[in-house]
């Protein structure tokens, strides 16, 4: 089979990773990279030994080019998506989907009038933890799910990356930066869910950048950083989720908890392919480590768009899809406006594998 060949537009910090995973798929070549600082694209292109180094421009404009792998910071990703839409190139995006709902609906609508696939990560909850709590939760272990808790408690980016103001600024905070992770793994194990309800705040407004050549400087806060919700899920389970850039202490809450009418299962970090899965029964004082169905490494990104070509070959439903992104979007979105407006918000959207949306419409419901 010929593989596809694809594009990567974004070459920052992220980036390496793909460029190495994508190296030894099995269903895609990456034959070209860009990004707006061209110095950028022709080290990742030297470093991973990429033929071409192209514009964002000249590379849409490849008829070669059947994919593009959308690395640019989350403000950009909307605009990136349906720019490679409208040239004809399937699209796989980095998180969020976008920073606006609206934006989201964009990208999908474009996709489908075009009749192509719109991919979004995260995908690690194809890995191997995720998928061995899903199969401990379809096989009965816990009993009926009917809560769980999420926590993403950590200082912030500012101490390690270089260039972190893009965090702070509207598209960023915890929740659109790692909510992701913990949102697309609580689909997964518990299907949509229905309404949200959150409180968030700046609540550390100061702050600086730590290393690199721009360290010292200030850094203008525009986001929440911390976020504290709850999420109604259509089978009827309650989670608890805590995002947050403000935790300087460190915290020993766990990563991902799901609770069953029978026990609990504790997850690793969504943010990861594997780690463990442990499980402990109703009436138990123990916690047995479960079997990965599968073992997988710790940072194996690009799995969703092995995934996502797979499935175009097969005409069938792709996992890390727009579709979840967008459910993911809105939840995170409705958290900030629930914050806002002092109440419950409903979603509109709703997301299930397997429903391809119709010809010319966007499935968002």
């Amino acid at each position: 089979m010929t593989k596809m060949k694809a594009g990567i537009i974004g070459c920052g910090n992220i980036s390496g990773i793909y460029f190495t995973n994508l190296k030894n798929s099995p269903w895609v070549e990456v034959i070209a990279c860009a990004d707006l600082v061209m110095d950028y694209a022709e080290a990742k292109a030297k470093e991973y030994g990429i033929p071409g180094v192209c514009t964002v421009e000249e590379m849409l404009a490849r008829p070669d080019i059947d994919l593009i792998i959308n690395l640019t910071i989350p403000a950009s990703h909307a605009s990136v998506d349906v720019a490679a839409l409208e040239a004809g190139k399937h699209v796989y995006s980095e998180k969020p989907l976008a920073i606006t709902l609206e934006e989201g609906r964009e990208v999908l609508n474009k996709a489908d009038l075009k009749g192509l696939r719109v991919g979004c990560a995260p995908d690690t909850f194809l890995g191997s933890g995720v998928q061995t709590a899903k199969a401990a939760i379809e096989s009965g272990l816990i009993g009926r799910p009917i809560a769980a808790t999420a926590f993403m408690m950590g200082s912030g980016p500012e101490a390690w990356h270089h260039n972190p103001e893009f965090f702070y600024a509207p598209g960023g905070g915890p929740m659109l930066d790692m909510g992701p992770y913990y949102l697309s793994a609580l689909v997964e194990l518990l299907g949509p869910a229905s309404r949200v309800s959150a409180s968030a705040g700046i609540q550390i407004p100061d702050r600086s950048i730590g290393s690199g050549p721009l360290q010292g400087k200030p850094i203008t806060v525009q986001t929440p950083t911390h976020l504290a919700g709850t999420l109604d899920f259509e089978n009827g389970a309650i989670a608890t989720m805590i995002t947050s850039f403000d935790i300087f202490g460190g915290s020993s809450l766990p990563w991902l908890e799901i609770y069953g009418t029978q026990g609990t299962l504790s997850l690793g970090d969504p943010n990861y392919f594997n780690g463990e899965v442990k499980l402990r029964k109703q009436g138990s004082d123990e916690w047995q480590t479960l079997d990965p169905v599968f073992e997988c490494g710790q940072n194996e990104r690009g799995l969703g768009i092995n995934d996502m070509i797979e499935s175009i070959h097969s005409n069938k439903d792709h996992r890390a899809s727009g579709r979840l992104a967008y459910h993911v979007l809105e939840i995170m979105q409705s958290f900030q406006q629930s914050s806002l407006e002092g109440r419950h918000i409903v979603l509109q959207s709703t997301y299930h594998y397997g429903k391809l949306p119709a010809p010319q419409q966007a499935d968002l419901g």
